[in-house]
This record gives C-alpha cells, sequence and structure tokens, in this order.
C-alpha cells in the first residue's frame, strides 16, 4: 500500500509542475497557452533575443583581447560551439519537460519549490527586467544622439519603447510575433547591407590587413575575449519559455534551438568578416563604436546615420522577443504560488499573460529610472544582471542531470549526444562566466545578488501571507 501511494506521488509529480499542497482547484486557472507558435515564429523570436545591439559593442573588446584575425574569428566560432551545446541541454530539457515557465520549470521540478521561487524572484526583479531595461536604454542612447529631449533624454526615449511594446504584446501574440517578424526582418534587411558594404565597398584607398596575423602591440587574452562572445551569444535560453505554445508539440524545439544558434553564428561571423575586411585587426581593436567606423569609411556620414537606426532597429528587435518571453516566468509564479496569482490570469483570446506582462514592464521602468543616476544606464544594468544570469544558467544545466536520474523514464524527443561530456562542458563554460562577471563588474553585480538575497528572505513569509489570501 505504501509502494502504491509512493507511485501515485511520483506519477503526480511528473505530471504536474505544482506542489499538491500548494496546488488547488480554487488556484487552477482554466486559461492556459495555447499551440499557436509555428517553428518559424519560435526561430524568429530566437534569433530576435540574441541579435541585437551587442555585435556592434563587443567585436572591437574581442579584437583586443586576440591579437590575429584567424584568434578573433576562431573565438566567434568557438562562441557559436558553445552555445550550440548549451542550446542542445535546453533543447532536452524543453522536449521532455514542455512548459511556458521554462528554466523555472525545469528547476522546479530538479530542486524543488522554494528554489524554483528565488529563480522566479530573480528573473521578475533583475534578470529579465534588467535585460529589457539596458536593451532600452541602447535605443535611448542613439535616439538622443539624433534628437535629444531633455537632460535625461536617454532615460525617457527607454522607458517609451518599454511601455509601448509591453502594450503591442498585451493586445496579443499574433501582434507581439508579428511585430517581431518585422523587427527581424528590417535588422537582416540592415545587417545585409552592413555585411555587403563591408566586403564589396571599401575605398581602394583603405588599405586592410583583416585576414593577416598580426602580432604587434595587441596581447592574446582569449579568457577575456570568450567572456565578450558568450554574453554577445546570450538569450537562446529563452526558447525554453515557449515549448508549450509550439504547434506540432514540444519535439520540434529541438530543430528550433539548434537552427536558431547556427543562424546566429552564422550572422555574427560574416558581420565581423565585414568589419575585418574595412578596419583590419588593428583598427578593430582600436575603435570604440566598430559599426559606425565600419560604415563611415565604406559610406561616409551617410553610412553614420545608417548604422545608427540599425542599432535602434537591433536593440528594439532584442527589447520586445525579450519581453515577449520574460512574462511567461511571471505567469508560471502566480500560478505556483497565491501571493503572486495576479500574474496567473492568461487571457485565451489573445494567448497573452496580461497582468505578467504588465507586472514586468512596470519593474523595467523603474529600473531605467534607477538607471538614469548613475554614469551610464547601459553598463549598470549589465553589472546588475550578468552574475545572477549565468548563475542561474549554470543551476539549469545541472538539472539535467538530476532529472536524468530521478526521472529516466520521462520520455525525451530529443536528448543530450555524448552525455556527460557536453553537459559538464556547458556547466564549467557557464561557472567561468559566473566567476568572470562577479570579479570584473562593478558596485551594480552585488547590487543583484542583494535583490537576490532579498527574495531569500520573502520567500520565508509567504506561507503566513498565503494563509491570509
Amino acid at each position: 500500500m505504501k509502494d502504491t501511494q509512493n507511485l501515485e506521488d511520483r506519477l503526480e509529480s511528473i505530471t504536474q509542475p505544482n506542489d499538491s499542497k500548494y496546488f488547488t482547484k480554487k488556484n487552477v486557472n482554466t486559461n492556459s497557452p495555447k499551440p499557436r507558435l509555428r517553428v518559424v515564429d519560435a526561430i524568429v523570436v530566437i534569433i530576435g533575443v540574441v541579435v541585437g545591439a551587442g555585435i556592434f559593442r563587443t567585436s572591437s573588446i574581442v579584437a583586443a583581447n586576440t591579437g590575429s584575425s584567424e584568434l578573433f574569428l576562431g573565438v566567434w566560432v568557438l562562441g557559436g560551439v558553445i552555445s550550440l551545446i548549451g542550446a542542445m541541454c535546453y533543447a532536452e530539457l524543453s522536449t521532455a519537460f514542455p512548459n511556458t515557465g521554462g528554466d523555472y520549470h525545469f528547476l522546479h521540478r530538479a530542486f524543488g519549490r522554494r528554489f524554483a521561487f528565488l529563480f522566479a524572484w530573480a528573473r521578475m526583479s533583475i534578470i529579465q527586467t534588467g535585460s529589457i531595461a539596458l536593451l532600452a536604454f541602447i535605443v535611448g542612447d542613439y535616439m538622443s544622439e539624433l534628437y535629444r529631449v531633455g537632460a535625461f533624454s536617454s532615460s525617457i526615449y527607454a522607458a517609451l519603447v518599454v511601455i509601448g511594446l509591453t502594450c503591442v504584446n498585451v493586445i496579443g501574440v499574433h501582434v507581439g510575433t508579428g511585430a517581431q517578424k518585422l523587427f527581424v526582418c528590417l535588422q537582416f534587411i540592415g545587417l545585409l547591407v552592413l555585411v555587403i558594404a563591408g566586403f564589396l565597398f571599401v575605398p581602394e584607398n583603405n588599405v586592410s590587413t583583416a585576414l593577416e596575423p598580426v602580432s604587434s602591440g595587441i596581447t592574446p587574452a582569449i579568457g577575456g575575449a570568450m567572456v565578450m562572445v558568450l554574453l554577445t551569444f546570450g538569450g537562446w535560453n529563452e526558447a525554453g519559455y515557449i515549448s508549450a505554445e509550439m504547434r506540432g508539440g514540444s519535439k520540434k524545439m529541438a530543430l528550433v534551438m539548434i537552427a536558431s544558434i547556427l543562424i546566429i553564428t552564422a550572422i555574427y561571423i560574416l558581420i565581423n568578416l565585414a568589419y575585418l575586411n574595412v578596419l583590419g585587426i588593428e583598427g578593430l581593436a582600436s575603435s570604440e563604436a566598430v559599426g559606425v567606423e565600419t560604415m563611415r569609411v565604406v559610406m561616409g556620414e551617410t553610412g553614420v546615420f545608417f548604422i545608427g537606426l540599425l542599432v535602434i532597429l537591433a536593440s528594439l528587435t532584442s527589447t520586445n522577443a525579450t519581453i515577449f518571453t520574460g512574462a511567461r516566468t511571471n505567469h508560471a509564479l502566480g500560478r505556483d504560488f497565491p501571493i503572486f496569482s495576479f500574474m496567473r490570469t492568461w487571457k485565451s483570446e489573445t494567448s497573452t499573460p496580461v497582468n505578467a506582462l504588465l507586472v514586468q514592464g512596470a519593474i523595467a521602468v523603474l529600473l531605467i529610472i534607477v538607471g538614469s543616476f548613475a554614469r551610464s544606464g547601459f553598463e549598470s544594468m549589465v553589472d546588475f544582471t550578468a552574475p545572477i544570469f549565468w548563475f542561474f544558467i549554470l543551476c539549469t544545466g545541472l538539472s539535467l542531470f538530476v532529472l536524468r536520474y530521478r526521472e529516466p523514464d520521462a520520455p525525451r524527443p530529443f536528448k543530450v549526444p555524448l552525455y556527460p561530456v557536453l553537459p559538464i562542458i556547458f556547466c564549467l563554460t557557464s561557472l567561468y562566466l559566473l566567476y568572470s562577471s562577479l570579479m570584473f563588474a562593478g558596485k551594480g553585480a552585488w547590487l543583484g545578488v542583494g535583490v537576490l538575497l532579498l527574495g531569500m528572505v520573502f520567500f520565508f513569509f509567504i506561507p503566513k501571507l498565503k494563509k491570509k489570501v
């Protein structure tokens, strides 16, 4: 009898993500995510999250830390390989345990309710909202170069971007993904122009040494280069949050994630080849605005205006995709914890977590206001989010091992090849990036840690508060 009860409890834990003693009929939301996303929709969302303004900022830092064209291109290829390994780890988790909670759901199954809450708290207050704020700051910085609207011009533009795109996603999933397709399409056209201009329209008097090794004046530091490369590749894990909304079932998530990483890697290699062809490795390493300088050489001041618009568009694309995926965790938090039940609302007509989107937007705007008083709003948000982001990426990688052990019989349409070697590589890489982000980031990193610890304290009051709900 006891064995039968244990089996029933195990089956319940596999089929239902919520702890039974906290999951009651009163808390069940009859509206749930519907499978409305096609493979192309999901790929567009992931590419939009990853290929943002980072490629216009990090390439010069990577060049300064490599020292030759071969190493420079090599670390970008290596970054693609490591990201592909991570994507395969997430593909196994997403196909085996599809849920709009993404990482939250995986961590819940592997490490329990308390740890899952801690992640959801961090994502709501630090990771996702901080990422939205820093992307919006990029738009604000470039828009302010075109037309300033006061002393806090960048922050005003950033806040308007967050409010506007949040409203777009509240209207409905089709509007949100439709906007994403438009942004990505325009972004691809702009990047194609950049690549073609870099390869074909270089003035003859610009002598490039891009494809030759350079040894003078630049000291290789592969570790620092890889940190920036993998930060530029960051965001592909967002696919886990849309696995339950895929048409044809979650088994297509493996195709989505692998195809997305391959396309992103190809885009980054082509863009960096264009940079090298125009500026050379030394010019690239000394540049503070590589995209601007590339287009200035090729097209003059018209090119500078063009690249400004392209950076704005890339940032809008990433911001919209991050808003789209980020609210899914807030929805899961509201579904599983009664004190946050107001966020569990899912509007079935538009297939959107309305309240979760509104809460996310409000916190992002608050972070923008806080960032307004820092030396650089963008850099303060990077410091604020990076350590917490890599900590939970590491924990999600570890959850793959835990769930393989705890739930060996769970259907897995896709399994990571060369297990456990590839997942170990992914976890070690994440651990290194966690260390780097803590050691080299500013005070904002420790502020993020403080907010995370606040979530740990806050959690212990939830059972008491729950009784009053």
